[in-house]
């Protein structure tokens, strides 16, 4: 087929807009890698876009390191989310199939209330006390069992597993395979690629999640690693790992911690998305063909 020179002309303007786009979204992450690997002093004077590290220090890095609060938080973050998303794909996938049977009583009742809590909720302070209530305050599991399943999440799921053909549960039952058996032996095996991506979103969220554990934890020794990079950057918490430093060198190098920090927060998730990247376009799609 002959290309046009109006075809050519327009797929070179829509790749020099999709690389400006690109660029736009990926400066940010840029200018904060080369800012946590400059030096502080040079990176204070400097003014405008940040092309490359302004020196090379990583007093930084080896400060956010040093600092307990860092270690201890990663370590909750990680159970936060290995914990969390294994309840959430459990719990998830249990009921996703529920309700995707044809045979399930009151199934679309069940589903107008789930689809109702992502229009209209209670609000914050009955969750506060409902939480409270449950003696998960201050607690791992306020994190975790509040989220449990994702409304929106569980809509894909169920969805998906709509899509896996009906002949394949008959053929299952007939060889004495119950609901549990065809669930985790048939129906979740065909929807890797929906899993994966219910692994990508639970992850990220957890990994993410600072506000909850804001509201519903007060031991410091509980927090996860968002909130302590909220107190880094928002309350301006860096003295505690600048003990040793003159008052006159803390707000330079204040600010390198700050760079240090969100990237020491970003790389660990950004490092996991290549490996499902390749299942998320087809278990999104895959998710939304039926409804």
């Amino acid at each position: 087929m002959k290309v046009t020179s109006g075809e050519r002309v327009f797929g070179v303007f829509n790749m020099l807009f999709l690389f400006l786009l690109s660029l736009t979204s990926l400066y940010p992450l840029i200018f904060v890698l080369f800012a946590s690997f400059s030096d502080p002093a040079q990176l204070v004077q400097s003014r405008g876009i940040l092309l490359f590290p302004k020196g090379f220090n990583l007093d930084a890095y080896r400060m956010v390191f040093m600092n307990p609060a860092i270690g201890t938080a990663y370590l909750n973050t990680m159970f936060y989310v290995l914990v969390g998303t294994t309840v959430n794909i459990i719990l998830s996938s249990m009921a996703a199939y529920g309700l995707s049977r044809r045979d399930v009583m009151w199934k679309n009742g069940i589903m107008f209330m789930i689809v109702f809590t992502m229009f209209f909720e209670g609000g914050l302070i009955p969750a506060f006390l409902l939480v409270n209530d449950l003696g998960l305050l201050d607690t791992r599991w306020a994190l975790i069992i509040p989220t449990a399943i994702s409304a929106f999440n569980l809509i894909i799921m169920r969805t998906a597993f709509q899509a896996v053909p009906v002949e394949l549960e008959e053929s299952a039952r007939l060889d004495g395979a119950n609901d549990f058996r065809i669930c985790w032996s048939v129906v979740i095996p065909l929807s890797l690629p929906v899993i994966a991506v219910m692994l990508l979103f639970y992850g990220v969220s957890h990994w993410n999640s600072w506000f909850s554990a804001m509201i519903y934890l007060q031991d410091r020794a509980l927090f996860p690693l968002q909130l302590i990079l909220r107190d880094i950057l928002i309350a301006n918490d860096t003295s505690r790992m600048m003990t040793d430093i003159s008052s006159s060198d803390q707000m330079p190098i204040g600010e390198t911690i700050k760079y240090a920090t969100i990237i020491v927060a970003t790389v660990p998730i950004l490092c996991v998305y290549p490996f499902l990247q390749k299942y998320f376009v087809k278990g999104v799609m895959i998710g939304a063909i039926k409804g």
